[in-house]
């Protein structure tokens, strides 16, 4: 990943947030070049698994730049060329809803529907209670949009949710690599 451009979304999947990190590291240990990008919700909320200015801090120590986190902010990502790949990681199941419709009225679905305009691939780590009923659909269209890739996922809690899916955030890096290349990784669902 030694001078990769890698545009790192976290959307407000709390819970996994602390596992997409610690694969932000990894990119960033491998040389990547981050560009961190922060759904409004995850910018400015504080939940039980810590404050946004905590986490904010985080990430911009790892990635050494501010995160984007407005529209505003997001919009140059197409016009500049800014990236090689855009990861959003956890990617929430209104994320994907957004993305599969064109809805682009935050900080991360534009930096998405900027960067897809240039033809690179876009990867996706989804994170939802609902993959399984409401999400499916989009789910589905996203499986069928060109350059859009998945980090592989299963159910998290069958007996518990049993319509949750979540990704298996160890798998992002070789997901990245293998979408570089124009590939899926097989299987999709693990």
């Amino acid at each position: 990943m030694e001078g990769v451009r890698v545009g790192y979304a976290l959307c407000g999947s709390f819970c996994t947030i602390k596992k997409s990190i610690a694969q932000m590291k990894l990119f960033k240990d491998t040389g990547a070049l981050l560009y961190p990008i922060m759904s409004e919700i995850v910018y400015s909320t504080d939940t039980r698994f810590g404050t946004a200015e905590s986490l904010i801090k985080q990430v911009e120590d790892i990635c050494e730049r501010k995160v984007i986190h407005d529209v505003i902010g997001a919009e140059p990502i197409g016009p500049k060329q800014m990236l090689d790949i855009l990861i959003v990681a956890p990617c929430t199941g209104n994320t994907m809803g957004k993305l599969a419709c064109c809805i682009t009225d935050s900080s991360v679905t534009m930096a998405a529907k900027a960067h897809l305009r240039n033809e690179r691939p876009l990867l996706i780590a989804p994170a939802t209670n609902d993959a399984l009923s409401s999400s499916a659909k989009n789910i589905g269209i996203l499986l069928a949009t060109k350059n859009v890739f998945f980090v592989p996922f299963c159910q998290d809690s069958p007996e518990l949710k049993p319509r949750s899916c979540i990704s298996d955030f160890s798998k992002i890096y070789d997901s990245a690599v293998a979408a570089l290349q124009g590939n899926q990784v097989q299987p999709i669902l693990c």
